[in-house]
């Protein structure tokens, strides 16, 4: 059997973590909720679900992440496939084998569940994430000849690859720093069409004005950035 880990990073998620947890495919070893500065239930009722409960305080996506791949980095036993899913239940993390078929079936390195319109619930996504998504892929088609569509978070990739792609982001770049660098470094990678829904609760980024567009800012920024590296 594969050996697969989930890393949801989770900031008060409370009201959603267990359904999260709950629904994810039992072909998972470990989950671990990563409580990004939480005050509410996350902690409490992550931990009931039977996930591996971990805490970073400073704010931020990448942050989150970055403290679930050093406790993996830290296990004796390491995972073939690293699964990120978001813990507000926008996601459905039952289809989560279908996430990771591409990587076990056809050694595929690394998999983005897109969210198209026609599986997308109505104003699940909100119009400056449709148009951050539209300008982010087109420019990654661009200047790198990119096949993405969408930077959706729930997405797989070889434990071993993304150590490779040396992540660094602590905020909300993350998704695009790690499909620009699977371009750079010419990494196999493949979209798979995910239903998506009215996540519970309110988006910390896409939810206030400041957040989308702090963002959009380092979308574009990582963008840039790759598009004029060597």
């Amino acid at each position: 059997m594969t050996k697969i880990n989930v890393i949801i990073p989770a900031h008060n998620e409370g009201s959603s973590i267990a359904q999260v947890i709950n629904n994810i495919p039992k072909t998972v070893d470990e989950v671990i909720v990563v409580s990004n500065n939480s005050t509410d239930e996350t902690e409490i009722n992550a931990k009931k679900a039977g996930a591996t409960v971990l805490t970073e305080p400073k704010k931020g996506y990448g942050y989150a992440c970055l403290k679930g791949m050093s406790y993996i980095e830290n296990k004796k036993e390491k995972p073939e496939i690293l699964v990120f899913l978001d813990g507000d239940y926008s996601d459905y993390p039952e289809e989560l084998d279908k996430i990771v078929a591409p990587i076990i079936e056809k050694k595929i390195d690394f998999v983005v569940g897109a969210r198209v319109k026609k599986l997308r619930e109505e104003g699940s996504m909100t119009y400056p994430q449709i148009f951050g998504n539209y300008l982010a892929t087109n420019l990654m088609k661009l200047f790198f000849g990119s096949k993405f569509t969408d930077l959706g978070p729930f997405r797989a990739i070889k434990y071993e690859k993304l150590l490779g792609l040396k992540m660094e982001d602590k905020t909300y770049g993350w998704t695009v720093e790690m499909q620009l660098k699977v371009l750079k470094q010419k990494l196999s990678y493949i979209e798979v069409p995910v239903n998506y829904r009215n996540r519970i609760g309110v988006s910390k980024v896409s939810g206030t004005v400041k957040g989308a567009i702090f963002a959009g800012i380092k979308i574009l920024g990582w963008i840039f950035k790759y598009s004029f590296k060597k």
